[in-house]
């Protein structure tokens, strides 16, 4: 572990030690997609707030005046100064095996698979070294205040096996799943239409649904995939329909132009998927950058979701994602950092670079809008939502403190704002990692800042 953080693994026998907490200082949630809903109608915020968890659900949440003398003095409080409290954040896409080759030398999309990507990816058939990375990289999200994320294992039923391990230890709700790849990859790297169903099987059956985890049937993209290949997944989908589907979609436009040469009997890329039966309301496309009118008018029609990656996007040079026209037309849309193109586990900074994609298409993006897209735009997304995603009350505990004073200039900036839209701004734009003071998942601490 790094040497400024601790993670707790998850126990049992803990959430009946402490039935009853409450954790005091400003408090923000989304209560829904500003774009839906009238100016201020979209979040509530508690300048003093007190946010009570009962075993790891939420209790209460509001102004601490009005909460307190409604609870007996002999209730734990702990109180967070120049803080503020929000939402867990949630990670709509992102690769576990390519945490060692982030910030790997300008590529575009499929030189970069080629030089980085499949060379790393390969070594995850080794399960000391999966779990090794996993535990890596779920102590960086939780460093980063993310406690779920949809994640893409290696094509090795390994990788996945390490993974739910660790999360399952550390108690968080996330889903994965094995990387279905048997064209146009390394022999090395390729799994069969047999294997890669028998794995995504096994798979299922020993993770989907228990602790807090899900499983997604992870096809690499239609790139990578023989029409076989993808009618199985479909099969996985329609054999198992609580499991996801998650891919990628249209990032690149020397990606489409090949998905076109691969596929020249279907009408676009977003056809391959459907003809195959993987477009669904469970159904998560990273990217979308480079889509048509009628794909975006068939991802909304079939209640699908689009991965937002500004990182990646803007690191790789694929585009940047129109989205006004994804909502126009109904598109669940979440953030995503999609490590390891993405160059931050942080969704703040994420939001930052959300914030300039949009501003180089003419638009802007609110500071709430932000951050209804980094919790509650992301679980309704990976329909989590009656889960996770805001303080509802009876949803899980998971939520992330940020400091104020975190840096000096974030400090100092801080001082002189006067409005929470302003203070919400200035932490997406100075924001990182060091703002996270603290992360819970279940009203249980899995991440302390040192010093905190």
């Amino acid at each position: 572990m790094a040497a400024d953080m601790s993670c707790s693994s998850y126990n049992n026998s803990n959430r009946s030690q402490s039935d009853l907490k409450a954790y005091r200082a400003s408090i923000i949630h989304s209560i829904g997609d500003p774009s839906e809903v009238e100016k201020g109608a979209s979040y509530d915020y508690f300048p003093d707030g007190l946010l009570i968890v009962e075993r790891g659900k939420i209790r209460a949440v509001g102004h601490a005046n009005d909460l307190l003398p409604s609870y007996e003095q002999t209730l734990e409080i702990i109180h967070y100064e120049e803080a503020l409290i929000t939402p867990g954040f949630v990670d709509t896409h992102i690769h576990y095996p390519q945490l060692e080759i982030v910030g790997s030398h300008g590529e575009q999309l499929l030189e970069w698979l080629e030089k980085y990507v499949f060379l790393a990816e390969g070594r995850f058939d080794e399960s000391g070294h999966a779990e090794d990375v996993a535990r890596r990289f779920l102590a960086e999200l939780l460093r980063n205040g993310t406690t779920t994320a949809l994640v893409f294992g290696s094509v090795h039923k390994e990788s996945v096996d390490a993974f739910f391990q660790v999360a399952a230890e550390l108690g968080l709700r996330m889903i994965a799943g094995k990387v279905l790849m048997d064209s146009n990859a390394p022999d090395w790297l390729r799994d069969t239409v047999e294997s890669g169903y028998k794995d995504s099987l096994e798979l299922i059956q020993r993770w989907h649904g228990k602790h807090r985890l899900s499983y997604a049937v992870t096809p690499r993209f239609a790139i990578t995939c023989s029409r076989e290949q993808l009618k199985s997944a479909g099969r996985l989908l329609t054999e198992h329909p609580g499991v996801y589907l998650h891919t990628h979609l249209s990032e690149n436009k020397a990606e489409i132009e090949s998905v076109a040469h691969l596929f020249p009997e279907r009408t676009g890329y977003l056809d391959v998927y459907a003809h195959y039966g993987l477009v669904g309301p469970r159904s998560i496309f990273a990217h979308g950058i480079h889509l048509t009118e009628h794909e975006c008018a068939h991802l909304g029609h079939a209640g699908a979701a689009v991965a937002f990656c500004p990182s990646s996007n803007l690191f790789l040079g694929s585009g940047l994602l129109d989205l006004a026209r994804l909502e126009k037309h109904k598109v669940h849309v979440g953030l995503a950092t999609d490590i390891g193109a993405g160059t931050s586990f942080s969704l703040l900074h994420t939001c930052n670079e959300a914030y300039k994609v949009l501003q180089l298409q003419g638009h802007k993006l609110d500071p709430f809008k932000a951050l209804y897209l980094a919790t509650l735009g992301g679980a309704r997304a990976l329909r989590l939502d009656d889960k996770i995603g805001n303080f509802s009350i009876g949803k899980e505990a998971d939520f992330a403190v940020l400091d104020y004073k975190a840096t000096p200039l974030l400090d100092y900036r801080i001082g002189g704002a006067n409005k929470i839209e302003e203070k919400l701004f200035v932490l997406m734009m100075l924001g990182d990692d060091r703002c996270v003071k603290e992360t819970f998942a279940e009203g249980r601490s899995v991440y302390r800042r040192a010093g905190s």
